[in-house]
């Protein structure tokens, strides 16, 4: 289902497909300034303590570390991964730039339990 945000002068066409809505992992975007465009029902549950995200920038709600690593991926259109510890679970967190035309128009950060030993295989 595709559906049209207005948010500060701006209008974006996301595509919003069903799957993604209620995924058992935390799916947030937001474009080429930072601000969240979309968050899935996992996303928004999370970050529930801080009330609706969409709309405001995620950048105050970094260190100084993770700031430069998302201006980083906005300018390059790169991705990072990494695993975390919180709360008693541990989640790998996958940050990559999503593009329109060709261009970086932002960010998408998925974020997911993983068992405390994953397996890993080679194929």
């Amino acid at each position: 289902m595709q559906k049209s945000l207005s948010l500060k002068d701006k209008e974006y066409n996301i595509m919003v497909p069903d799957w993604a809505k209620e995924m058992n992992c935390a799916v947030t975007v937001c474009d080429k300034e930072g601000i969240i465009i979309y968050m899935n029902d996992k996303a928004k549950d999370t970050f529930a303590k801080h009330g609706d995200l969409i709309g405001k920038s995620l950048i105050p709600c970094h260190n100084d570390n993770s700031r430069a690593i998302i201006a980083k991926l906005l300018e390059t259109g790169g991705t990072n991964a990494y695993t975390i510890q919180k709360n008693g679970l541990k989640k790998m967190i996958y940050q990559t730039a999503w593009k329109e035309n060709g261009e970086v128009a932002g960010l998408v950060e998925i974020s997911m339990a993983i068992p405390e030993e994953l397996p890993h295989y080679i194929r």
